[in-house]
């Protein structure tokens, strides 16, 4: 197979005037998803000298819809100003290797969210396989600090190692070692051997310029489907999503614009969910299978039916924020939950109104987590008694997921075990403090979850030891630190460093007025406040919440 440098094949990368018309993206790819961790291992397993994966590209003429290649990448990202007009023009299209494609082009020729791809020139001393070895950053400038130089520098550039090596160190105005001036010449000399001269990157191209190449779209769709097998593997509604786009060209740009406008700074609703909804609500079952896309009538429902199932989607969403406990995604441990009332929405919408326990309903089953493990069997029982009565009855459906075998009731303990970092303790605290602003301009507003008795100060309670009869042994485990009767929620102003913080409950609660204290279910007793009477306290507060939550305690009927 043939091979490129790194350098050569990120200068193909949208560039119509490369060998082949450039490299791009069909839109049957999915959008890009490597974390920043990965993209800074894939420099580091280069500078490792580990073999790459193989990449695949399509060679063609045909009026496929595509996009470029992403260099100045920043949230949200407007995938519609990405697609070029659709021509006859021969181009060539990544069909694997799009995340690995995408990462080198950032890092060599763009920003990730205005940060360029910084390297620590005096990393690269040997290291266990698992750990990282060359240490590559995105940072911006006033972030960086010697020794972390820009990394495309060290490659665009016709100096030889030395003269790079003598140029950063008169840059930067330091004084290295000898040790340290050999390893920054052998990093830059093995960056530029690795990027610059060693035709590291592998790849076939399928050709299908020639009309009697018998390679037909659908052809290259299912190669694409079989190929991407590694990396971060395409899940199970990628791959539909792929048969899908081959149809329906402007697919992702609907789906991206669709998820940007129900998300807000609320929610973190995905794809894998919008489709495994749409399959519901025409009566494909829940259950994925790329098999079920693989036939033109259902791709085509897709489209057709595209509107009136985003609408019941964002209809529910809407109610959610509007009319429920549920004010964003942390509170929302299962979308799930979620595609019966979508269901009811699309085929019903003249009983939405008159159905009661809709509320009810969402309380329970995600408290429960009904819905989670394998639940797509579940949600096909929950849609066939919905319509076969025509009608959202919470008992029966409720009675349809025991018989499952899945629990509704919410005992004592389960409500106590929603401690700190629990994943139902957003969910509990939206009902908890129903006034709590959830939706903030800006992420580092949200409440936050506090320990009322710090964890620093119960750290350093200690008990008496019985092998060596001293007082060294920790008195609170991690899980009675933790623990629900510990935590309330706060303003991110009432939880900063100039505010709450490590300050003990006799502090903090000794100004504070009758309503707050209730608010958090505080017991009123001051004597409980201090650190010697926690048992106390805790035992207290208990009691309190219990009482707040004896409505959804333990019932398991109805």
């Amino acid at each position: 197979m043939p091979s490129k440098t790194i350098k050569a094949m990120v200068a193909d990368i949208n560039n119509t005037e490369a060998d082949g018309g450039g490299l791009w993206l069909p839109n049957i790819q999915r959008f890009f998803v490597w974390r920043e961790d990965q993209m800074e291992k894939l420099f580091d397993s280069i500078m490792r000298q580990y073999p790459l994966p193989s990449l695949l590209v399509w060679k063609t003429k045909a009026e496929i819809r595509n996009r470029k290649f992403i260099d100045q990448y920043n949230e949200p990202v407007d995938l519609k100003s990405l697609y070029r007009p659709v021509t006859g023009k021969v181009k060539r299209l990544v069909l694997d290797g799009q995340q690995r494609m995408q990462t080198l082009f950032m890092g060599l020729k763009g920003s990730l969210e205005g940060r360029q791809l910084y390297f620590n020139v005096l990393s690269g001393r040997p290291s266990h396989p698992d750990d990282v070895q060359f240490k590559f950053k995105f940072l911006t400038a006033d972030q960086a600090k010697w020794p972390w130089v820009i990394f495309s520098e060290l490659i665009y550039t016709r100096k030889l190692a030395g003269e790079v090596t003598k140029q950063l160190l008169e840059q930067y105005c330091v004084t290295v070692t000898a040790e340290e001036h050999e390893l920054i010449a052998r990093n830059v000399e093995r960056a530029k051997r690795e990027f610059e001269v060693t035709e590291g990157l592998i790849y076939q191209e399928i050709d299908s310029t020639d009309e009697d190449c018998g390679y037909s779209f659908e052809d290259v769709v299912e190669i694409f489907i079989r190929a991407n097998d590694g990396g971060t593997k395409l899940s199970k509604s990628d791959l539909m999503f792929s048969l899908i786009a081959s149809d329906w060209h402007t697919a992702d740009v609907e789906m991206n614009e669709f998820l940007n406008d129900i998300n807000g700074e609320q929610f973190n609703f995905d794809r894998d969910f919008v489709l495994k909804t749409a399959m519901v609500l025409l009566n494909q079952g829940a259950r994925y299978d790329v098999e079920k896309f693989r036939t033109a009538e259902v791709r085509q429902l897709i489209t057709d039916k595209w509107l009136s199932i985003t609408d019941s989607i964002r209809f529910v969403r809407d109610f959610l924020s509007q009319k429920t406990f549920v004010r964003c995604d942390k509170a929302l441990p299962s979308n799930l939950a979620l595609i019966p009332l979508i269901y009811y929405h699309h085929y019903y919408p003249e009983g939405w109104n008159s159905a009661i326990g809709k509320v009810d309903y969402l309380i329970r089953v995600l408290l429960t987590g009904a819905f989670s493990g394998r639940p797509d069997t579940l949600i096909d029982k929950v849609i066939n008694t919905i319509k076969e009565t025509g009608s959202f009855q919470v008992r029966q459906i409720f009675g349809v997921i025991r018989e499952d075998g899945r629990s509704l009731g919410i005992s004592e303990n389960q409500l106590f075990e929603m401690g700190y970092g629990s994943r139902n303790i957003h969910l509990l605290f939206n009902l908890w403090y129903p006034r709590a602003e959830y939706t903030p301009s800006w992420d580092g507003h949200l409440p936050q979850v506090d320990h009322i008795f710090p964890r620093s100060i119960l750290k350093r309670v200690k008990e008496l030891n019985p092998e060596n009869g001293r007082t060294s042994l920790q008195r609170y485990s991690a899980g009675e630190i933790n623990q629900l009767a510990n935590c309330m929620l706060l303003t991110q102003a009432e939880n900063g460093p100039a505010a709450k913080g490590d300050m003990p409950p006799s502090e903090w609660f000794k100004d504070k007025s009758d309503e707050y204290l209730a608010l958090h279910c505080i017991p009123r007793n001051n004597e409980l406040w201090e650190i010697d009477r926690y048992e106390d306290f805790i035992e207290a507060r208990r009691l309190l919440i219990k009482e707040k939550f004896e409505d959804i305690l333990y019932r398991e009927e109805g």
